[in-house]
């Protein structure tokens, strides 16, 4: 089997001193380029510390066990359990987040206003071939966070386009690098646009590019999100499973059942609203 590197970002003492113990701890105290958030410490180490051979590499917040309610063994438990040919390993809360939108992006711009015309731009600049309008995700192949696990070739492809809109960002001289730039609001702070660009990358690559082999620990079985929609227990699972049939079987059919259910869902809580 292959071995397992996952690191676990700190930044302070409080997030240092709080690290599980089955990972291994990454540095960055110095916190440079906090505008970056995660990124950061993930770009530097994939740039100075060469991977090799068919480990397993990871990089989670100090959030990791508070988002998920897993520990470091129960994740290499996981790991250990699955064909050595997988690509990535995908530990993706808030089930809702997944089902109910058409993709990670929408999610996106649901939850940050005004995004979405720059999360179609960094997409295409990405991958120029897709059509984003059809862009179709769910558990197979969506993450959130970060929370994967993967191969080297993986970890290659995911910092070389990542990279296309680092640069971007950094070289500041178009109005998509203003907006990567602009914060946006989350958690009750402002967060730069180009963070929740980067933490989609993942799912664009895994979505659009189908001979990466994914495994997925239950995402029905992690924490899911505070919305609404989230009461929606058996009717998100559905929502999960007609876009699974669509990618699979190509009826569009399985979207249209999927955009009825949706509005129902929708209407439902309209009506609901106080």
């Amino acid at each position: 089997m292959p071995e397992v590197h996952i690191r676990q970002i700190y930044y302070s003492p409080e997030t240092r001193d709080a690290l599980d113990k089955g990972f291994i701890g990454l540095d960055n105290m110095r916190n440079e380029r906090p505008d970056w958030r995660e990124y950061w410490p993930i770009r530097n180490y994939l740039l100075n510390s060469p991977m090799q051979g068919e480990d397993y590499f990871g990089f989670f917040s100090p959030k990791f066990r508070s988002k998920t309610n897993l520990d470091s063994a129960v994740v290499h438990e996981f790991i250990a359990r699955q064909p050595g040919s997988s690509d990535v390993v995908l530990f993706s809360p808030f089930f809702d987040q997944i089902a109910y939108p058409v993709n990670i992006f929408e999610q996106g711009a649901m939850q940050h206003a005004d995004t979405m015309n720059t999360f179609r731009e960094c997409a295409l600049i990405a991958v120029p071939s897709i059509d984003f309008e059809a862009l179709t995700m769910d558990s197979t192949n969506t993450v959130f966070c970060n929370f994967f696990v993967a191969k080297p070739p993986f970890w290659k492809s995911w910092l070389e386009k990542c990279e296309l809109v680092f640069r971007i960002a950094e070289d500041g001289a178009t109005d998509l690098a203003r907006r990567l730039n602009a914060t946006t609001a989350h958690d009750g702070n402002g967060v730069p646009t180009k963070v929740f660009v980067l933490e989609r990358m993942a799912s664009l690559i895994l979505a659009t590019d189908k001979h990466w082999k994914v495994r997925s620990f239950n995402p029905l079985s992690l924490p899911w999100s505070n919305a609404a929609i989230a009461k929606f227990k058996v009717e998100m699972a559905f929502l999960d499973a007609l876009k699974i049939a669509h990618a699979s079987q190509g009826h569009p059919q399985y979207l249209d059942a999927f955009h009825e259910l949706r509005r129902v869902i929708g209407q439902w809580l309209q009506e609901k609203a106080p």
